[in-house]
């Protein structure tokens, strides 16, 4: 099922992908340089229903729009804010989740919002070859219950950059050979199907722990 969500950023799009027994919603969304149809955000609505987690992938207004170049943060916080209200609808606790530049306003928006809890999919700590330019304190900012979905080869931030989570501000699950898209390499010691199930598998455990 596909709704048409009006925001203040313009009309957004949430396609569902309902658990016959949910217990919580998963609103996740895409990154700046792409949709819903990124593997990882389709692998989790394939797979986390059967987990009683309905899964509603958001497609923020510009990309509604048609337009190729995301706005700036606090048009696609706007954005957010405005889906809101349509992925709390069923009542049930509500993840706030995003790839990248979607990964981050889940964290900037969480407890504004009331998120039970924030998944961060391709966290981009740093714009590439800028580890200076770090964007941690938005991470540790979420103040929700955190899991951070990363690649090993990520260029906007590997695994091993990511600083201490403080009071286990939040968990880090490594997917090997992975890049900023979980793509990995054909010489790698893993499949493209493997890394996805690291994937769809660790989400899973994960949501299975909240409380």
């Amino acid at each position: 099922m596909t709704e048409v969500v009006e925001t203040d950023a313009g009309p957004a799009r949430v396609t569902w992908h309902p658990a016959e027994k949910p217990r919580l919603v998963l609103a996740v969304s895409h990154g700046a340089g792409g949709g819903i149809e990124a593997r990882d955000l389709r692998a989790l609505a394939a797979a986390l229903p059967a987990h009683g987690v309905s899964v509603a992938l958001v497609e923020q207004p510009w990309r509604v729009a048609g337009k190729k170049l995301a706005p700036a943060p606090k048009t696609l916080d706007a954005g957010w804010r405005g889906i809101w209200p349509a992925v709390a609808a069923p009542g049930l606790p509500v993840v706030s989740g995003g790839r990248s530049a979607g990964a981050r306003v889940a964290c900037r928006t969480a407890t504004e919002l009331g998120a039970h809890a924030v998944l961060a999919l391709s966290f981009p700590l740093h714009p590439p070859g800028k580890p200076e330019k770090s964007r941690a304190d938005e991470l540790l900012a979420a103040g929700v219950p955190t899991l951070v979905v990363q690649g090993g080869n990520d260029p906007f931030g590997r695994p091993e950059e990511f600083p201490e989570a403080p009071g286990k501000t939040y968990e880090l699950l490594e997917v090997p050979y992975g890049d900023h898209g979980f793509a990995v390499p054909k010489r790698a010691a893993i499949t493209q199907e493997r890394a996805l199930e690291l994937i769809t598998e660790g989400v899973a455990e994960w949501v299975g722990s909240l409380g």
